[in-house]
């Protein structure tokens, strides 16, 4: 076998479960289980590690419904700062692992802000593959049978662990997949500081319909003598249960308000939205607990609150709440895969338009091309939809939020189809070929705003190219004081992926950030 990046995405894509396989899941209301970690153990044992190796990482544990990849970059952000001006302290290597990816699949394992390159990448996932295989032979299996590798999700997890163990790395934030309690995450023993960012209903099949369901699993991270902190705007149902988990635990629990000095913009963050001061009030207190205990201080180190500031200002977190400008268009670029985050989504879209403020609404102007590219494949899309169009038509004072609606596949380019790391097996692929979501969206659309322009389009390259010829048709015949198109590209990630890399391949775009 070859060992290129290329060939490690290849091998990686055999893991992933195909929709077939998902959807029997998810129908079964098979959830999620105790046997979880106990496999995920084994599998580390394969490798050769035993969940107590994994103390050396000072771990920084983050799970939650909304917000979880966002704490995390700004907590490595902050811990960056202290990387770069760690005078005698031995801070040298941060890591970050987080997911899903939206381009490429190495930014879910990244040290010092940075994705592993190409060669990094392929070298430790190799080194996790061969110690697997050669598990299978000494159980007397063949190393090619389906079960002698653990699925996607375990395997970049325990390729993660490898990594930042080899690469000696002072500290790693770590971002839960789904839940907490039975995450491939959790084999983590000795955290030394736990966040659960803000609660909502998610992942119901596996998690549970109630939010005291739901809390009970993402504190499954709490760990004895580990102090945990949250939000303090968590539900009370979810404030109960994260109390009544930490006593059980022997740990105490943080309800953490948001920061004078950020609510009042005081702090010009590296994530523009209003719900990212929340994230970053808790990434805060996390990253300042961590240092704490590390021996970092106010006191003993010069700058130490300026290098908290400068890493929630210099942040960045692409797909989330970006925004990006070529001739005639801005982009707003936010994923939105749950009824709570489209409405974030919409709030923040809302407040980069052009508008005129009246008391508590806004309002649009008129004369301004208004796009939506949208797509969830996998959700309950219609109802996605539909709580955008709410959130917008009330933040606006406005029954027409947008002037055109496209409804695409998360399929990236219409020669190519995908580059390798955005295939994704664990959709209907009949359903997708026959544009059966896209179709329900529109559908859906018209009837809740008639007047849009509403499109189907195959892939996300003919979604922006359709844009682009609207706004070069629209500058041609507004030169005079028009106003440029704004489009928002929101939905899946793996739609804010495609998008990204739309851009970021096209050696004509003028796209900015």
């Amino acid at each position: 076998m070859a060992r290129t990046y290329a060939d490690a995405v290849a091998s990686l894509n055999t893991l992933q479960s195909n929709f077939a396989i998902v959807d029997a899941i998810r129908k079964s209301g098979r959830k999620m289980n105790d046997q979880a970690i106990p496999e995920m153990v084994e599998w580390c044992n394969k490798i050769g590690y035993k969940p107590s190796d994994f103390d050396a990482l000072k771990a920084i544990h983050i799970a939650g419904t909304k917000g979880k990849g966002s704490t995390a970059a700004f907590v490595s952000s902050i811990l960056a700062q202290f990387v770069k001006n760690n005078g005698n302290k031995s801070l040298s290597k941060v890591g970050l692992y987080t997911s899903p990816h939206l381009r490429f699949v190495r930014e879910r394992i990244q040290i010092n802000g940075e994705p592993l390159s190409e060669e990094q990448f392929a070298k430790y996932f190799f080194e996790v593959w061969d110690r697997l295989e050669q598990a299978a032979k000494a159980d007397g299996q063949d190393p090619a049978a389906p079960g002698t590798k653990p699925v996607y999700f375990r395997y970049l997890t325990l390729m993660a662990f490898h990594t930042y163990i080899s690469e000696n790395v002072d500290a790693a934030v770590i971002e839960c997949g789904i839940g907490g309690a039975y995450d491939s995450t959790n084999v983590i023993e000795k955290p030394l500081v736990t966040g659960i960012t803000s609660l909502g209903i998610d992942h119901v099949a596996m998690l549970g319909s109630t939010i005291g369901e739901i809390a009970w699993h993402k504190a499954g991270i709490m760990k004895t003598g580990a102090k945990c902190l949250t939000v303090s705007s968590q539900p009370e149902d979810a404030k109960a249960v994260l109390e009544q988990v930490a006593k059980e635990k022997g740990t105490t629990v943080e309800f953490v308000d948001v920061d004078p000095e950020i609510a009042n913009n005081q702090i010009k963050l590296g994530l523009q939205a209003e719900f990212q001061k929340t994230n970053a009030s808790l990434a805060q207190a996390v990253a300042k607990q961590w240092l704490t205990q590390q021996g970092y201080s106010t006191d003993a180190d010069a700058g130490f609150e300026a290098k908290v500031r400068r890493g929630l200002e210099t942040v960045r977190w692409a797909g989330r709440c970006e925004t990006r400008h070529e001739t005639g268009i801005q982009w707003c670029i936010d994923g939105g895969h749950t009824l709570e985050s489209i409405e974030l989504a919409g709030k923040w879209f809302a407040s980069q338009l052009t508008t005129t403020k009246s008391s508590s609404t806004q309002h649009v102007s008129p004369s301004q091309p208004r796009f939506l590219i949208f797509n969830q494949q996998t959700r309950d899309a219609n109802a996605l939809a539909t709580a955008l169009f709410n959130t917008l038509s009330t933040a606006l004072g406005n029954s027409q939020p947008f002037t055109h609606a496209i409804f695409c596949t998360n399929t990236t380019f219409k020669e190519t189809g995908f580059r390798p790391d955005l295939v994704s097996v664990n959709t209907n692929a009949s359903d997708v070929e026959a544009l059966k979501v896209q179709s329900n969206l529109a559908e859906t659309w018209q009837g809740i705003d008639p007047q849009a322009q509403v499109q189907i389009v195959r892939t996300i390259e003919e979604a922006v190219a359709s844009v682009r010829q609207f706004a070069q048709s629209h500058a041609n015949e507004e030169r005079h004081g028009h106003e440029d198109v704004t489009a928002l590209v929101t939905g899946s990630l793996h739609l804010v992926g495609g998008f990204l890399e739309v851009l970021e391949s096209d050696p004509s775009s003028s796209a900015t950030a």
